[in-house]
């Protein structure tokens, strides 16, 4: 097959790649490649990714948004963990994209701690359905050079990373992610677009960085009072924080001593409300501080 030099992968040029390295997409790994070129482009222009800007990517697969990115002139490092897939990108990438500025480190995203070449600045990623949050909340968190992140995740896994306090689906993606920043839905993405074609709808979520909570409390003990909050979502905070303050007498104390309603849900509270309540974490007698 030919390889036009500035074109992008379509589905002939994705099944003739994956047959010549014997690629079975699998459901353990998340595999799913976008195989239409305008939808890469939107991706691209919906992350607003500039000439020279550095920005890393997570499980590039066969290269389609890889060479959307660089395209627009960015430099890209991808993380992939399939080894055959990782061998291939370098390949790829220069056919089609002669002279890019791209690096692949071949690893688990979620055992990444460092990454070649100036620190990246944008997140632009499809990520595998399977590990999405984790990977999303990792990078944010280990990255701090990140300043933008726009991914592709399931629809509804995108809805509740993007919900409001108050909202059916707000939890614990959502409250985490508001750490970090806002979180805001963006485009929806046609099952239409991927190969295998999934059976849910996909849709883009964009993070904006901004600053955390002024708090006391590290970081580390608001998301074990998050996770607290919503490992029973129906209880009343008094009866969901019991165990980690010891006894629900003692979480209500740490609950109005933060002027938070101790009949209230974990639904119904901000990230900065959770620090709040994170912070008497130590404060009363009997806490089980994390």
């Amino acid at each position: 097959m030919t390889n036009t030099p500035g074109a992008l992968l379509g589905p002939a040029e994705i099944r003739e790649l994956a047959g010549r390295l014997g690629v079975r997409p699998t459901k353990t790994l998340g595999q799913n490649f976008v195989h239409d070129a305008g939808t890469v482009r939107k991706i691209v222009r919906a992350a607003g990714v500039q000439p020279g800007d550095r920005v890393v990517e997570v499980g590039p697969g066969l290269g389609s948004l890889t060479l959307g990115l660089l395209e627009a002139g960015a430099s890209v490092v991808a993380v992939e963990i399939d080894p055959v897939l990782a061998g291939q990108i370098a390949d790829t990438v220069e056919r089609y994209a002669p002279g890019a500025d791209f690096e692949v480190v071949t690893a688990n995203a979620l055992d990444v701690t460092a990454l070649p070449g100036e620190p990246p600045s944008a997140l632009v990623a499809n990520l595998p359905y399977n590990v999405a949050v984790p990977v999303l909340l990792t990078f944010l968190e280990r990255f701090e050079s990140l300043r933008s992140v726009l991914v592709m995740v399931q629809a509804e896994v995108a809805d509740r990373l993007a919900a409001p306090p108050g909202s059916k689906v707000y939890g614990v993606p959502s409250a985490k992610a508001a750490w970090y920043g806002t979180a805001r839905r963006s485009l929806n993405v046609s099952r239409h677009v991927f190969w295998p074609e999934p059976n849910v709808d996909s849709a883009l979520v964009a993070v904006d960085r901004g600053e955390p909570p002024v708090t006391t409390a590290p970081r580390e003990r608001v998301f074990a009072v998050v996770d607290a909050a919503f490992a029973q979502r129906r209880k009343t905070l008094r009866a969901a924080l019991a165990g980690i303050f010891g006894s629900g007498a003692a979480a209500e104390e740490a609950l109005r001593a933060a002027g938070v309603d101790p009949t209230l849900r974990g639904e119904r509270l901000t990230i900065d409300e959770f620090a709040r309540i994170a912070e008497q974490l130590g404060a009363v007698p009997g806490t089980v501080v994390a």
